[in-house]
């Protein structure tokens, strides 16, 4: 299957570094913005595992992903995929890359999420969108 290019994603945060990469490798700051019930283990090779609400009807989907890189408080990147086959990403096929760069106003983040199907390039890319904000939200406690 032909992977799409990447989705890449800016946002500005309200906080430092620091405290906004915890949002990413801390079960209980995840489950804030992103998913219902999450399994961390943030080291290269540890299990990123996530279960996300789907839409009403649809139940729960569980995201299966592993740490490649733990750089605290600059960069986290670990791969993506579902145990569900009809959201169509894999566990281990497409991979998120965070970079958390020191800002005047707190932190920039950039996010790359890569390997994806071009089935799921509008579905993911709307999501990273809101997810975003939503972690804006739950840093900043807006």
């Amino acid at each position: 299957m032909r992977s799409a290019e990447p989705i890449v994603k800016e946002i500005e945060i309200a906080a430092s570094p620091e405290v906004v990469f915890e949002f990413f490798t801390d079960p209980e700051k995840i489950t804030r913005w992103l998913a219902r019930e999450a399994t961390l283990d943030p080291r290269p090779g540890g299990v990123c595992h996530q279960v996300h609400e789907g839409r009403p009807g649809l139940g729960s989907f569980h995201m299966r992903g592993e740490f490649l890189e733990v750089d605290h408080p600059k960069r986290v990147v670990f791969t993506w995929g579902f145990d569900e086959s009809s959201i169509g990403i894999a566990p281990g096929e497409s991979t998120v890359e965070v970079t958390f760069s020191p800002i005047p106003t707190g932190t920039k983040v950039i996010l790359v999420h890569s390997g994806l199907p071009v089935s799921e390039v509008d579905n993911h890319s709307e999501g990273w969108t809101s997810m975003l904000e939503r972690l804006r939200e739950a840093v900043t406690g807006s």
